[in-house]
């Protein structure tokens, strides 16, 4: 497996899961009682929300996954503010954290160490759309006793994609996403939901696609879209033989506004918007050195 889709495989692994679990009663009970508990986010994507979410010094860490560009739906700025763990039993008790934030993927064994220290867990997992994740964030901030903090994060989001949204009179843009590896977004994925709020139409499902489906050099010449977005580094992706569709335009989409929710959206909003009103945009797979 080539090291950036075997980097975002395992981030998709990281995020997913089947929801959330309450925590120890005494996480509630401080929460009831005005005060916050700290926490030790394990979940990159929850790190994101985390840091949005928490007072100052009630997130004692995030995963170690954030601390890495490529695989980070964090900024490098924001996630430089928290130390990070490989989530270990043994660097989670270092910390003493009330709570501790993490993927429905947990290790059984991990959990039920943590268990007997007498730490309370909450797992999540991934977020299929725009609404899901702004549950999630509202869970979120309340498991941390800042309901505010999640309400203004909400707003935040649907300001974004309320800026983003396209006029009335403007016809869907047709897209295809290119991800790490080669692979599409399918259409339940919470990419396609914003691709479908800032004006744009998944062609991967109407092409028969479904997620993580691949897609070759050539079949993007024999079927060129409207836009192609590039999220991917390969030979392929970058190929000189793209600028020579006339009909297709291609532009740079960051990987790491792909897997998460929560703040993320904001940016890959903006970004979206700023692809389909600016067809000159500097951001373009061309404007960056375009392929071989």
């Amino acid at each position: 497996m080539k090291p950036l889709l075997a980097a975002s495989v395992l981030l998709l692994a990281a995020c997913a899961g089947d929801g959330a679990d309450a925590p120890g009663v005494s996480v509630t009970e401080q929460v009831a009682a005005g005060a916050r508990p700290t926490i030790v986010s394990l979940n990159p994507c929850t790190d994101a929300v985390l840091a949005e979410v928490t007072a100052p010094g009630q997130l004692l860490a995030i995963s170690h996954y954030s601390k890495d560009p490529a695989a980070s739906s964090m900024t490098p700025r924001a996630a430089a503010r928290y130390r990070s763990t490989g989530g270990t039993v043994e660097e989670v008790l270092a910390l003493d954290p009330d709570l501790v934030v993490a993927s429905s993927f947990i290790a059984p064994a991990t959990r039920a160490a943590l268990a007997d220290l007498g730490i309370a867990v909450a797992t999540f997992g991934i977020v299929g759309d725009v609404d899901e994740s702004e549950a999630q964030i509202r869970e979120l901030a309340r498991l941390a006793g800042n309901p505010d903090k999640g309400e203004r994060l909400v707003a935040r989001i649907d300001r974004a994609l309320a800026d983003a949204r396209p006029r009335a009179d403007e016809q869907p843009v047709e897209v295809l996403l290119w991800q790490p590896g080669g692979i599409v977004a399918g259409e339940h994925a919470l990419v396609s939901d914003l691709l479908a709020r800032t004006g744009f139409v998944n062609a991967a499902p109407r092409r028969g696609l479904g997620q993580a489906d691949y897609v070759a050099l050539e079949d993007v010449v024999a079927a060129p879209p409207e836009v192609l977005l590039v999220a991917g580094s390969e030979t392929g992706q970058r190929h000189r033989v793209l600028d020579r569709l006339p009909a297709m335009r291609r532009e740079a989409f960051d990987p790491g506004l792909l897997y998460c929710g929560g703040p993320t959206i904001i940016r890959a909003a903006q970004r979206l918007a700023e692809i389909r009103r600016d067809p000159s945009s500097s951001s373009s797979v061309s404007a960056q050195g375009g392929g071989r």
